[in-house]
């Protein structure tokens, strides 16, 4: 079948983006979904920052590329094998589609399951290599298994997690990568009790997923650092008690904290922001480390002496070790409760257009963005 998709066929830091235009629409063959695959009609799908890493190169993957990781959809069709939905299932799409039979998988920690990063890695899927084809019938390669910034994706079954129909899909959208990662740090990596101390550096989607899974937990005091004055008071709406500059946050923190906070999750993947959270931690704090830096940074300016002579903690968190079937339904429960309202992160509708795609990219390169939806079948309008 044919399929309109935003695809990516070199990197490009040549900005703006909404002139530059690395990405273009184009009209891809999709193939059929294989034993255990499902064709899902994409309803709506976020854009991330992880999706502008891929086009500025800071995340190295095999090229030409169809973009797009974060999305729900509409189940239209099943191949042999599949038994985990139906044609009309209501789905959330997962950027690591888990084998569930690895010691990782076994040990509850899917989100680091090395059948799902080889697939990942070579841009095909977890059952067989890539179905998309360009109208010159070279291979277009999947973007984290899913490819969602089209029409239609077929995915591996292990990439799908049912949701309810009451979910708005403009909502659900926003929880197969930014709620996962970010709530996720706190609840599963941190396992924050209520009442112990925060402090949330970087307010992007995932950041303030963050905050929103502090919030729930109980966290106080709940501290949000940004440069940004509007994501600042994006954060104290979604829960934060407290908002600051990095600069102003050197000396709040301990001041709050009575010394230093007990958690300080870090999101901007920046090794100078992994330094400021392990200084914004007080003894025995930990640092949860959430957002992805470029390959070829590294940590260097932290104080040895942090770990055995403070007992501090520096612990790394992929997909916010989440198990995506059990925490996708607990956290849109949480949003029914009224307790993640993550439509306040939804800076903007989009249609699938090459014009509105790089301009929503360059919002997020010059950070005005949080969470900008793309509507790609048209059924947000509907």
């Amino acid at each position: 079948m044919r399929t309109a998709a935003v695809v990516l066929r070199e990197v490009s830091t040549e900005r703006p983006y909404g002139g530059t235009r690395p990405a273009e629409v184009e009209e891809l063959e999709l193939g059929a979904p294989r034993e255990g695959e499902v064709l899902v009609r994409v309803a709506a799908a976020s854009l991330c920052h992880s999706d502008l890493s891929v086009v500025n190169g800071d995340r190295v993957r095999p090229l030409p590329m169809a973009l797009g990781h974060e999305a729900v959809g509409v189940v239209e069709e099943t191949g042999p094998g599949v038994g985990r939905v139906a044609a009309g299932d209501h789905v959330a799409l997962v950027f690591v589609p888990s084998c569930g039979f690895c010691e990782l998988c076994a040990e509850g920690r899917p989100a680091l399951c090395p059948a799902a990063a080889r697939a990942n890695g070579s841009g095909g899927l977890l059952h067989g290599p890539s179905l998309l084809r360009d109208a010159a019938g070279r291979t277009v390669h999947h973007q984290l298994g899913v490819s969602a910034f089209s029409q239609y994706a077929v995915v591996a079954q292990e990439s799908v997690v049912p949701i309810p129909h009451e979910v708005p899909f403009s909502v659900a959208s926003m929880f197969g990568c930014a709620v996962l990662t970010g709530a996720g740090a706190v609840i599963n990596t941190a396992g924050l009790r209520p009442g112990q101390s925060a402090v949330v550096y970087g307010l992007g989607g995932v950041g303030l997923s963050a905050v929103l899974g502090a919030r729930a937990a109980g966290a106080s005091p709940l501290i949000a650092v940004d440069p940004v004055a509007a994501k600042r008071e994006l954060a104290l709406r979604l829960g934060a008690g407290h908002a600051f500059t990095p600069e102003e946050a050197a000396e709040a923190v301990p001041e709050l904290t009575g010394g230093g906070a007990e958690f300080a999750f870090e999101a901007v993947g920046s090794p100078g922001v992994m330094g400021a959270c392990l200084a914004a931690v007080g003894r025995g704090g930990k640092v949860v480390s959430v957002g992805l830096p470029a390959p070829d940074r590294t940590l260097e300016t932290v104080p040895a002496l942090a770990f055995a002579g403070e007992g501090k903690s520096l612990i790394g968190s992929y997909m916010g070790d989440a198990v995506p079937r059990r925490d996708i339904p607990r956290y849109l429960a949480l949003w029914r409760a009224g307790l993640m309202p993550v439509e306040h992160m939804h800076t903007g509708t989009l249609e699938l257009t090459t014009p509105e795609v790089n301009r929503a990219l360059e919002s997020l390169a010059d950070g005005t963005a949080i969470r900008q939806v793309l509507d790609t079948s048209g059924m947000l309008a509907a």
